[in-house]
């Protein structure tokens, strides 16, 4: 247990209730166990608890500490003045010496409430591990109460020693555990790709018939065989972004400029990790070693293609950054705007920040239902007495305000790549095929996922 959950207003823990909650006698009562307890109730009550909870455990040739409560008052103090941050908290509970840490390795715990039945019984199997090696003398909670650094290496690499050696049954814990949380992302991220294909189209039913500007269409084909036949920019770049080369691109002039236009949303070379992702859209670029990709039988991004493995990497790691509501973003402000729309980066950007998913047929519906979930668990919680208490918002402010300069930087190269393909003109503004084109493109993109 941790930060981030619920807490029972109004009651006073006695040391017998502590040992009731962690099913041990009072005289094996870990500090785990305490600290536990301690969190479950509001701050106020804890502190008026725990001089009777030291008391019973005293009684009982269990101790504990001195620091560990001299810790437990300060933590508590802190959350009831509204000071502690998640960090503070958790960090605590780590101290105990048998609660895992937050992270380890790739691996993010989740909070007991979102935890599927593999966590919880991973996360079951190594408290019970480092009660072992806390008993055996190998972890000194003392010296993690006091921020001793060494002491704070140590215990993590003695977790990540256990998730990462086989259980008996032969499974990996941090295999299986990465496997699932792998399992999961996929079908997050394919429920953002439906909902969005529903919402897409049915902005689209509302705009009516875009008709195919087959001149434009048809010129614009032409200049992009002209360019991809040549090395370099910009033919390699779309090139590269659609995972294939120039003799495996369609032959007809719909079928290749959708299959473009989905790369820029949708790249097809290698794919990059989900942490690339969040770095990208924190720093805007990143760095060529974080964000090298390759591209199918050796063609474009190596020395052949020859021209600029670094740009290449960041317009990836720019597309990759950016995510279904911003994409959904500037799809509505297109499709309704139609043809003379502004497009350049600077707008992306903008529509972005003046988006409102509840003025999009389908997704209204879905925040309705959301808010309705939430007033039910608000009247659950005051007919409980319990609520959520939330010690992290402050920790992240500062990453709640939009940022509109890096999301107009991840749409540079979007829209640089929008241009060659004529979906937008020379004056940043989305053409007749941009109109018809870049909404098919998306729901391709949103389809083949």
């Amino acid at each position: 247990m941790g930060p981030g959950r619920r807490t029972l207003r109004g009651v006073e823990l006695a040391a017998d209730r502590v040992a009731e909650l962690a099913g041990r006698p009072l005289g094996e009562l870990r500090r785990r166990d305490v600290a536990i307890a301690l969190l479950s109730v509001a701050p106020e009550d804890a502190l008026a608890s725990l001089p009777g909870i030291r008391r019973g455990l005293v009684a009982a040739g269990n101790p504990l500490s001195a620091s560990f409560w001299d810790s437990a008052e300060a933590i508590l103090h802190k959350i009831s003045d509204h000071e502690a941050t998640f960090g503070d908290v958790h960090g605590w509970l780590e101290a105990t010496g048998t609660e895992p840490t937050g992270i380890i390795g790739l691996h993010v715990w989740e909070e007991p409430s979102q935890r599927s039945p593999l966590q919880e019984e991973m996360h079951a199997r190594l408290v019970s591990y480092l009660e072992e090696r806390l008993a055996a003398g190998e972890i000194d909670p003392d010296k993690l109460t006091a921020g001793d650094a060494k002491a704070r290496q140590e215990y993590l690499a003695l977790q990540e020693r256990w998730m990462t050696t086989p259980l008996p049954d032969g499974r990996v814990p941090m295999t299986v555990l990465l496997d699932e949380q792998d399992e999961a992302f996929l079908a997050d991220w394919a429920a953002a790709d439906a909902e969005s294909l529903s919402a897409l189209r049915s902005m689209l039913q509302t705009v009516g018939e875009r008709p195919v500007p087959a001149d434009e269409l048809q010129s614009a084909a032409a200049r992009l065989r002209e360019d991809i036949a040549r090395p370099g920019w910009p033919g390699q770049m779309l090139v590269s972004f659609s995972g294939r080369n120039a003799e495996s691109l369609p032959q007809a002039d719909a079928e290749m400029w959708l299959t473009l236009a989905t790369s820029v949303a949708l790249p097809q070379g290698d794919p990059l990790s989900e942490e690339d992702k969040e770095f990208a859209r924190a720093m805007e670029w990143a760095e060529d070693e974080d964000l090298d990709f390759g591209d199918a039988d050796g063609e474009p991004g190596d020395e052949a293609a020859g021209d600029q493995p670094d740009e290449m990497s960041a317009a990836m790691a720019s597309v990759a950054a950016l995510d279904h509501f911003d994409w959904l973003a500037v799809m509505s402000a297109l499709v309704t705007g139609g043809p003379g729309t502004p497009a350049s980066a600077a707008d992306l950007a903008r529509y972005v920040r003046d988006f409102d998913p509840g003025e999009v047929p389908g997704l209204a519906a879905n925040d309705q239902d959301e808010t309705e979930d939430e007033d039910e668990e608000n009247a659950e919680d005051a007919a409980t007495g319990y609520e959520y208490e939330d010690f992290d918002s402050a920790d992240f402010d500062d990453f709640d305000d939009f940022d509109e300069l890096s999301i107009e930087g991840l749409f540079l190269h979007v829209t640089a790549m929008w241009s060659v393909l004529g979906a937008i003109d020379e004056d940043d503004r989305l053409t007749r095929l941009g109109w018809w084109g870049l909404p098919e493109a998306m729901q391709r993109a949103w389809t083949e996922q």
